[in-house]
Formats: C-alpha cells, sequence, structure tokens
C-alpha cells in the first residue's frame, strides 16, 4: 500500500470517527437532560469499559501461561533429551526448569484470577444491560432509538479504532506526522484527491508530473497552493 493510499484511507476512518463522535455528543446532551437516564448510561459504559479489560487482561494472562508452557517444554527437551551429558549444565538445566514450573504456578494464578474477573465483568454487564432494557420499556421511542443510536455508535467506534490502529502500523511515523499537521491546519482536511487534473480540496490545477507522482507508491506529493498531501488512484 503506497502512503498516500494509507494516509487517504487514514483520513476516511478519521472522518467516520468525527462524525460518530459529534453524534455521540448530540445524543449524550438529550440523554443527560433525564438524571435515571444519565445513571443508567453511566454504569452501562464503566461495565461494557471493564467486561472488554478484563477480556483483555484474561487473554494477556492466558497467552503468557502458554508461553511459560512451551518454555518449560523446551527447557525439559534440552534436559532428557540427551543432548547433554555435563553433570554441571544437566544440574543448570534442572534448576531452571524447576523455577519455569514455580513461576508458571504465579502465572496459572493470575490467569484464573484473570478469568473470575472476567467472570464477573460479564455478569455485570448483563445485570446493566437488564437496567437498559427497563429503562427502554419505559422510556417513549426517542429514547428507546438514542440509547440503540448509542450502543450502534459504541461499537462503530470500536471498529473504526482497530481499523485505524491498522492502518497507522503500515505507515512511517514522518507521514503520520505530517498527515496529523495538515489535518490540524487544514481543517481536518489533509489528503486531497486528484479530480479531473486538479486539487479536490483547492481548485489548483496540477502538472502532469504531479498527478504521477499522485500516483506513486514511494513518492508523497504535495499541493503546491494548499500543501495537502495528494492521492490519486
Amino acid at each position: 500500500m503506497s502512503a498516500a493510499l494509507g494516509l487517504f484511507r487514514l483520513q476516511q476512518i478519521d472522518r467516520q470517527l468525527d462524525q460518530a463522535r459529534a453524534r455521540q455528543n448530540v445524543i449524550r446532551e438529550i440523554l443527560e437532560n433525564d438524571a435515571e437516564t444519565r445513571a443508567v448510561l453511566e454504569r452501562s459504559q464503566a461495565a461494557h469499559h471493564e467486561k472488554n479489560q478484563s477480556k483483555q487482561n484474561l487473554l494477556e494472562a492466558e497467552q503468557q501461561v502458554q508461553t511459560q508452557q512451551i518454555k518449560i517444554q523446551q527447557a525439559e527437551s534440552s534436559l532428557y533429551g540427551g543432548s547433554v551429558h555435563n553433570p554441571k549444565e544437566l544440574q543448570d538445566l534442572q534448576n531452571d526448569v524447576a523455577s519455569l514450573k514455580r513461576h508458571l504456578v504465579t502465572l496459572e494464578e493470575r490467569q484464573l484470577e484473570a478469568m473470575m474477573s472476567a467472570e464477573s465483568a460479564e455478569s455485570a454487564q448483563v445485570s446493566v444491560q437488564a437496567e437498559v432494557d427497563d429503562l427502554n420499556n419505559r422510556l417513549g421511542d426517542q429514547h428507546i432509538l438514542l440509547i440503540e443510536e448509542q450502543g450502534t455508535l459504541s461499537k462503530n467506534l470500536e471498529r473504526l479504532h482497530a481499523e485505524r490502529q491498522a492502518v497507522v502500523g503500515a505507515l512511517a511515523n514522518q507521514a503520520i506526522e505530517t498527515y496529523e499537521n495538515l489535518r490540524q491546519r487544514r481543517r481536518g482536511v489533509a489528503v486531497a484527491e486528484v479530480n479531473e487534473n486538479t486539487c479536490s480540496a483547492c481548485g489548483t490545477t496540477l502538472t502532469a508530473a504531479l498527478q504521477q507522482n499522485a500516483r506513486s507508491a514511494t513518492v508523497v506529493s504535495h499541493c503546491p497552493a494548499c500543501g495537502r498531501i495528494l492521492y490519486a488512484d
């Protein structure tokens, strides 16, 4: 993926993020006028965050246990594989295996704690969702639709953040820094498409060389008038 294409895709994602956040703010202002709704939504958001965090903690704990088990298997393979005959080296390997197994016990205890926390967070999420459902039953259609939209927006934001991280991970730091600076200075539009030989952002006519560079997989070109990054498919 060329840098210009990656930055263009990043801008598309950022626009969607901006729109989703703006809509969330509008919904939040409407719903927060109702104290009961606000309290339930705050508990729902906290429970949702805690559930996601506990799932991440459990995943990390499981990965640590798995990694430690692999280390033990490798050490035991060296110990019992017959390739080591020196008594001192064998003793060192035995000590290593014992140390790895002791640490494995600690990691497994952490995994169990993380599992219990995840189950507790899941239960709390279910309980709060029951409150939200009850609230929905008692509120008017407008609030119900707004709460449903808010949930959809939250999911979309999570998806967009994941997509953004993937795109950013494939770009050079300098390119991202240039993009962010332009985005701040150019009202959110850092990348402009080449449209009928012109910069789509400011309308400046572009030379054939600039248009060709905008299609390059290695070169990042800028509009000579507005300074935006140029992209052409």
